[in-house]
């Protein structure tokens, strides 16, 4: 399985709308959105099966029993996170505690238990030989990577006599893009012409080419600073990145989110621009 992964530097660049698209041209039997902390690719997918939903659990969380308890305020001295505290008696802030387990680990009564906390929901679509995998963390939780990664593994093990695999990552350079990046044959950068969008493409080239992975470059939203875009294609020559084209402003592909369709699903400018950028990305992805 061939695995080509759609990121951007930043948010709001069209990232998830380049991704609806490619999943509608490639007819892809196996796809998955990595953005965990604000997924959406679900809502350009035509899925009206419910999927099989999984708690996920990521590192466990302070539970502290006062009958035990000696009030020796080593565990609150020795909390990092500040995430322990004592009024009538000492409790844990679940958002707060970051699983470290030193809390558990320099109380001399043995009151304090490392428990299992979920921190999000995995969600599994699948019928007639296609899968989408996705998730959601919990508002506050951490771990993101480790979810990243096993949306990735759930992707794999079903949909194994897939040939590509297009996966939706998280915007930035952080832990979740860094856990998407892994073991994929192609990033594809959305970049955007705007001062911060080019920073933030510089930054997530830089990052995946740590990664040692293999990069190409297109430009959605191109025509709203055509300075800035040129700057953009200009990078990408000198960087030795695939450019694989530019994507024009098109406020019909509002209308079609809006609609919860594929902008390809509809006549228009950016629609066929998409087409072509896909054209051009595919090579590099079977290279």
């Amino acid at each position: 399985m061939k695995q080509l992964l759609i990121l951007s530097g930043k948010g709001g660049t069209g990232k998830t709308t380049v991704a609806g698209a490619f999943i509608q041209l490639a007819d892809a039997k196996a796809y998955a959105d990595c953005d965990v902390d604000a997924p959406n690719l679900h809502l350009v997918s035509d899925w009206t099966e419910a999927p099989t939903r999984s708690d996920y659990y990521g590192l466990p969380v302070a539970q502290i029993d006062n009958e035990r308890c000696i009030g020796c305020d080593l565990c609150r001295t020795h909390c990092r996170f500040a995430a322990i505290t004592v009024q009538e008696a000492y409790t844990v802030h679940p958002f707060a505690c970051e699983g470290c387990g030193v809390c558990s680990y320099v109380c001399p009564a043995a009151a304090i238990r490392m428990e299992p906390a979920v921190a999000g929901e995995h969600k599994l679509y699948a019928a007639e030989n296609t899968v989408f995998s996705t998730a959601q963390l919990k508002m506050g939780s951490g771990n993101s990577g480790k979810l990243v990664t096993e949306v990735k593994k759930q992707m794999r093990q079903h949909a194994q006599t897939a040939d590509l695999a297009i996966i939706d990552g998280s915007p930035g350079i952080g832990c979740p893009v860094i856990a998407s990046v892994s073991g994929v044959d192609l990033v594809l950068i959305v970049a955007e012409p705007s001062v911060s969008g080019i920073s933030d493409m510089e930054r997530i080239v830089q990052t995946a080419r740590k990664l040692g992975a293999k990069i190409a470059v297109c430009i959605n939203k191109y025509d709203i600073h055509p300075d800035y875009s040129e700057q953009i294609a200009r990078y990408c020559e000198k960087a030795q990145l695939p450019f694989t084209g530019r994507i024009p402003f098109d406020p019909a592909v509002v209308r079609a989110v809006n609609a919860g369709r594929s902008v390809v699903d509809i006549d228009c400018p950016a629609a066929e621009a998409i087409r072509q950028v896909f054209e051009n990305t595919l090579p590099y992805v079977f290279a």
